[in-house]
């Protein structure tokens, strides 16, 4: 018996035919839109008397589009959920109100980590353009400070480590299996004076900088992010900027205002406005996750 009178995929998600056809097991109805809704009115249409929904990062189903859709029973993520207040379902509205969702971790976190490498290593030779110091240098030995020690985080540990730069980092939990590898934990303060290079991965809508920190972390420094959210106000980010010697890293220009916004085009700013953790072999996860998710529902 199909678990589902009717399922909709409301956006375009990385499913190929093979798993869109897959969906059938699982619903009588499957409806898939391949275009991103425009606003709230065309999902709650879209989304009908369904009771079953798959939704990508790129549109936000808060309290009054679930409100509106009152056959939901399942909402499923094909994206990240941590918490309820970084995930673009209203989690606890859907929650109290019966219906269950779900979320994937896991499948895009080494193409972050090779976005990273990839970049420092571009800037400290002067491959791209542009080089961070007078002259070229190596990774080895660069004192790179990672905020957030969740999934992405210790991929990025890895593979910092890998190619033998210092690595310290700030978690709201210490993490004794990291410190084992040789990581320092340093409070976040300290992490900020102590390290040329800093990369945050954390929850979108996670502010830890303000004015007071882009201060005490300086000039002359490398900041990244590639979360959909800036970890801080963007005014205080252009700011710094304009300190001498300091670079911006970042995969998508979501973050920064988007490409038309003044940082976007900033000379110190390196942005391919790519997702870093989209590849063949993250959508392959995605996939696989997605199906899990649905198999594993019980009505």
């Amino acid at each position: 018996m199909k678990k589902f009178r009717k399922l909709v995929v409301l956006e375009p998600i990385r499913f190929d035919s093979a798993s869109e056809e897959a969906l059938h097991r699982y619903a009588e109805e499957v409806v898939v839109y391949r275009d991103i809704p425009a606003d709230d009115e065309e999902k709650i249409r879209r989304i009908g008397d369904a009771d079953a929904l798959l939704v990508f990062y790129t549109s936000r189903i808060g309290a009054d589009v679930i409100n509106a859709c009152g056959h939901l029973k399942y909402i499923g993520m094909c994206c990240s959920l941590y918490t309820p207040e970084s995930a673009n379902v209203d989690v606890n509205y859907a929650e109290n109100r019966g219906i269950t969702v779900t979320g994937i971790r896991r499948y895009g976190d080494r193409g972050v980590a090779e976005f990273i490498a990839s970049e420092l290593v571009r800037l400290f030779h002067g491959f791209g353009g542009m080089r961070w110091r007078s002259e070229e240098m190596e990774l080895v030995g660069a004192r790179i400070g990672i905020v957030g020690m969740g999934d992405v985080g210790t991929e990025v540990t890895r593979l910092m480590q890998a190619f033998d730069m210092d690595v310290s980092y700030y978690s709201r939990t210490r993490k004794p299996e990291i410190e084992k590898r040789g990581v320092q934990y340093l409070p976040f303060n300290e992490l900020l004076e102590k390290t040329d290079i800093l990369t945050t991965h954390l929850h979108k809508n996670t502010v830890v900088m303000g004015r007071e920190e882009f201060e005490r972390f300086g000039n002359g420094k490398i900041l990244i992010n590639t979360t959909f959210t800036a970890p801080y106000p963007l005014d205080e980010l252009k700011r710094w900027l304009q300190g001498e010697g300091n670079y911006y890293i970042v995969d998508s220009a979501v973050s920064i205002g988007g490409k038309e916004g003044e940082i976007y085009r900033l000379p110190n700013v390196i942005c391919p406005d790519i997702v870093a953790g989209q590849s063949s072999r993250s959508g392959e996860l995605l996939r696989q996750k997605v199906l899990e998710n649905l198999e594993n529902y019980q009505p």
